[in-house]
């Protein structure tokens, strides 16, 4: 059983360290400072764009498309598994900007 916890704690600092990089420098460049950090840290908030959260994040487990919002905004939902489906995160994004943040998952901001 020690064994099994040794080589689980391990293999999450492994990935917790290793850091996929999903953009360029210049790719980032023209966004405020602040949606550049956000995306280097790999952090999500309300405004980002689809492209934004596609840099920090990567490409969702599942996208779906919703019905527009009361004022016919196109509103889409994009949907993260991690840890093999243990967590999920779900981002609703209205006419392109993201709304809202609905997670399982420990450190992501609701």
């Amino acid at each position: 059983m020690k064994r099994v916890l040794i080589l689980f704690m391990t293999l999450a600092v492994f990935f917790a360290c290793t850091k996929q990089m999903r953009y360029t420098v210049e790719e980032i460049k023209d966004y405020p400072p602040e949606i550049q950090e956000h995306i280097k840290k790999g952090e999500v908030v309300t405004g980002m764009t689809l492209q934004q959260v596609r840099y920090a994040w990567g490409a969702p487990s599942v996208t779906k498309v919703l019905s527009p919002s009361p004022d016919g905004k196109d509103r889409v939902q994009w949907e993260y598994h991690r840890w093999g489906g243990a967590f999920k995160t779900i981002l609703r994004f209205t006419d392109g900007k993201l709304t809202e943040i609905i997670s399982t998952e420990p450190g992501i901001a609701r």
